[in-house]
């Protein structure tokens, strides 16, 4: 790949746009040959080039129509296929944009997974789940209804949202901004977290507050926090760690029981 970096970084300066080393870039991110974001020791590392390549795409794909049936529509991206010899489930509506990969066992409801983003094996996307662009959604995880993963696609060097192995996200929650979910992590119903979310661990005897990242096996429900402004005291919006998964509460156990233990809706 490293010919091909160099042709996508010269483009990206400013060169005539490398419309085959464009095209080269989305088809391996389609195939799984290539990701945006790949786990590194216990952190990730970020391909900003492969970013590039999928922004100078959009500048340099022109607009087609395509249609299904009675429904039409118009834009740069065409649609994945050959999802059945790649052992993907897709319910209709349900939307996976070329240059998105899934591994086998995957299923989509009607949800929708964009272009850039990894998905791993076994992962349920559940009905009007977003998986935005780049984002790197780990194997076994569960995305329930309604849930929107934010896309991070510039500045091209950030990291994308990242949701470990085997963690469980309830229904509504937003997550964004390029932040990380821990492997196993159980997010409840609603918990909203951006960059800037106070992510407080209130278990032990004084708070812990990190921001950007839930720990493995966390589980996480909304909350508050008091902050003082010149015309008042405000509770703005916080992410709180109540506990830790059990090891009775495994991946051979339904995520929503580790929800109910700590009386968390689902």
């Amino acid at each position: 790949m490293d010919e091909l970096r160099q042709r996508i970084e010269a483009s990206w300066a400013g060169g005539e746009p490398d419309v085959e080393a464009v095209q080269a870039v989305l088809e391996a991110l389609d195939t799984g040959r290539l990701r945006v974001a790949e786990p590194e020791g216990d952190g990730w590392v970020v391909h900003g080039w492969v970013k590039q390549a999928i922004l100078l795409y959009f500048r340099t794909q022109p607009m087609q129509e395509g249609s299904w049936g009675a429904y039409a529509w118009h834009d740069k991206i065409p649609l994945k296929t050959r999802l059945k010899e790649q052992g993907v489930r897709v319910v209709p509506p349900g939307t996976v944009r070329y240059g998105a990969f899934l591994e086998p066992g995957c299923v989509v409801m009607p949800g929708y997974v964009n272009v850039g983003a990894w998905v791993g094996a076994g992962t349920m996307v559940d009905t009007w789940a977003t998986v935005g662009s780049c984002a790197q959604i780990g194997a076994g995880v569960h995305l329930s209804g309604g849930v929107g993963i934010g896309g991070v696609l510039e500045p091209p060097g950030a990291q994308p949202v990242i949701v470990e192995d085997g963690a469980f996200i309830g229904s509504r929650c937003i997550v964004v901004e390029g932040v990380r979910i821990g492997r196993e992590a159980v997010l409840g119903a609603g918990v909203t977290i951006t960059a800037s979310t106070p992510i407080v661990d209130v278990t032990g005897p004084e708070e812990v507050v990190r921001r950007g990242h839930v720990p493995p096996r966390s589980v996480v429900v909304p909350g508050t926090r008091v902050r003082d402004f010149p015309a008042g005291s405000y509770a703005l919006p916080a992410a709180l760690i109540i506990g830790q998964r059990s090891e009775s509460t495994d991946r051979k156990t339904s995520l929503n029981d580790v929800l109910r233990s700590h009386a968390v809706a689902v």
